[in-house]
């Protein structure tokens, strides 16, 4: 009974993860400004590393989401930034998302439409990998 109920849950949350609301998700051109504006959130791609190698989001850090649930490339995030987590089409940022709150981290919105709709709109991609917080904080303390 109670592994019905634990994937009765499951399959709920994961399709709230596609519902688009103000709340939950950033749209395309509101992402493409801040990142433009040099505003940018801490953007999260959650797909796999051929995925992510094939294009991403520009400045997006990659965070497999079968990861997300020991986050510790995003140690230096603070739990009070904006997170903005994509996928391709949704579930597995719905995954990431529930693995990050249980992280402690409450400002994390979806990408609308993910990345399947970033690449139909024809917005751009970056190929190269992006250093994560966790990287970039080990670069600035050698630096130092």
């Amino acid at each position: 009974m109670f592994g019905q109920w634990l994937l009765a849950g499951s399959a709920v949350f994961l399709l709230s993860a596609c519902a688009a609301t103000d709340k939950t998700h950033i749209s395309r051109q509101q992402l493409l400004d801040a990142i433009t504006t040099g505003h940018a959130p801490v953007i999260i791609d959650v797909r796999s590393q051929s995925e992510y190698d094939s294009g991403h989001v520009p400045g997006a850090i990659h965070v497999p989401f079968w990861r997300a649930f020991s986050p510790e490339q995003l140690e230096p995030v603070g739990p009070e930034q904006v997170l903005v987590v994509y996928c391709a089409h949704g579930p597995r940022a719905g995954i990431a998302k529930f693995s990050l709150r249980l992280s402690g981290y409450d400002n994390i919105l979806y990408l609308d439409g993910h990345m399947s709709a970033w690449q139909e709109a024809g917005l751009p991609l970056q190929m190269q990998p992006v250093a994560g917080p966790a990287e970039a904080s080990e670069d600035n303390h050698e630096q130092e």
